[in-house]
């Protein structure tokens, strides 16, 4: 149901909760970076908490490092984690779909029937696409130009990287970038990087064709001087200004044309299309008109229902992006500040992190690093506190920041899961 002004006074004016109810329960939905984070810490931070977490796949598919499919650098049980380490640690898992909240009542509804009573809930959904929003690119369409932007079965990057591998030797792989924000700002630019890759071994007449609807993206000066060291002329990049913005797609003919009328005809099509809140923020009206959640910068609690932590991509976190590692560490803050005022005490201190690694090659990796603090309107950068890798030919440290992105994966993948 969606929350009436009424439900969020009343959540406004809900007392701290009494110790002779017993032990909090903490509801957490959604099982991805954000949602299995702050399960799985606040399990081992909060042992008097009752952690229970909602999520509909039986094993989670991560987004990160499944451009490396498309390079053929890993394959898909690489990034595929189970879910039994958190059960193992006493989480409770229930494997369905969250389908609505009653903020008023404090429950999530589920789609297998039944509902979940909370005390604090963590919400980290993810995001949802936005079908339509770009003419001619629905579900249907996602089977012939796959986003594969959301990891769920795995089946999206899996077919985009069977596309790969069928399309004949000197064929077009067209890529629609949208404008931000949207999931994981530097991955367009890394799946190019990958799918070059991947053609420049096994179909060397071919080009990477990237429709962007952007003049700029993150850490360009370094992904173009990979493009040019590693792929020659196998990439193009076409910005929004120079008729680069994709205005409609047609599957059938197997088409991206552009704002200003060019066609371009593929052999294989990836559109990343416009993204939103996943559908579970939105239709419980936690979402504002930008389509994403706004929330406080120090407790993540929601603006419409203090009760409710919205973490991860689901959440206007600008000018943090939406990365993983960002949807890791807020998650954290979220469940210290949900422990702290079940406790009756004063959330802690924030201060939040990102790092992110793309490959470019296969022993070929860039960074950017920023931290961020909750500010009096929002979230706001610490002047001075981050940067982007050192352009030039610098072999080694490329070959360095590629090894530590993985040694990062596999890092962050143990701290969501254990093991």
């Amino acid at each position: 149901m969606r929350l009436t002004r009424r439900a969020a006074l009343g959540l406004l004016a809900a007392p701290a909760l009494s110790r002779a109810q017993g032990a909090a329960r903490l509801l957490v939905v959604g099982g991805g970076f954000g949602g299995a984070s702050a399960a799985r810490f606040a399990r081992t931070s909060y042992p008097e908490l009752q952690v229970t977490l909602v999520e509909p796949q039986a094993r989670f598919v991560t987004c990160p490092y499944g451009n490396l499919l498309l390079g053929g650098f890993r394959q898909i049980g690489d990034i595929t984690h189970s879910y039994d380490g958190l059960q193992a640690a006493g989480i409770r898992l229930v494997q369905d779909w969250a389908a609505g909240i009653d903020a008023a009542a404090r429950t999530v509804r589920l789609r297998g029937g039944g509902a979940l009573a909370y005390d604090k809930l963590i919400l980290s959904p993810g995001i949802a696409l936005r079908w339509g929003a770009l003419p001619g690119y629905d579900e249907a369409a996602a089977e012939v130009f796959p986003h594969a932007w959301m990891g769920g079965d795995g089946s999206q990057i899996e077919l985009l990287r069977r596309q790969l591998e069928a399309m004949p030797d000197g064929g077009v792989v067209g890529i629609s970038i949208p404008a931000n924000p949207y999931r994981c700002p530097p991955g367009p630019y890394e799946r190019i990087s990958m799918v070059a890759a991947y053609l420049k071994r096994h179909k060397p007449k071919s080009k990477v064709l990237a429709l962007d609807a952007k003049d700029a993206f993150s850490k360009q000066g370094l992904f173009q001087d990979g493009w040019k060291a590693l792929y020659g002329g196998m990439v193009e990049w076409v910005p929004a200004s120079q008729d680069g913005a994709v205005a409609r797609v047609d599957p059938g003919e197997k088409v991206f044309e552009t704002e200003f009328g060019t066609r371009h005809t593929l052999a294989v099509g990836n559109v990343i299309p416009p993204q939103s809140a996943a559908r579970i923020v939105t239709a419980s009206g936690l979402a504002a008109k930008t389509g994403w959640a706004e929330v406080d910068p120090l407790t993540f609690a929601s603006r419409a229902a203090p009760d409710i932590h919205i973490v991860g991509d689901a959440n206007n976190g600008a000018p943090m992006p939406k990365s993983a590692f960002v949807a890791n560490n807020t998650a954290k803050q979220a469940v210290a500040c949900a422990a702290a005022a079940l406790r009756g005490q004063s959330p802690p201190e924030g201060v939040y992190f990102n790092t992110c690694y793309s490959h470019v090659g296969e022993a070929y990796g860039i960074s950017i690093v920023g931290i961020f603090r909750p500010g009096p309107a929002g979230f706001v950068e610490v002047p001075d506190s981050g940067g982007v890798s050192p352009r030039g030919v610098l072999p080694e440290q490329r070959r360095l920041e590629a090894a530590y992105a993985d040694a990062w994966y596999a890092s962050i993948t143990r701290d969501m899961f254990g093991g």
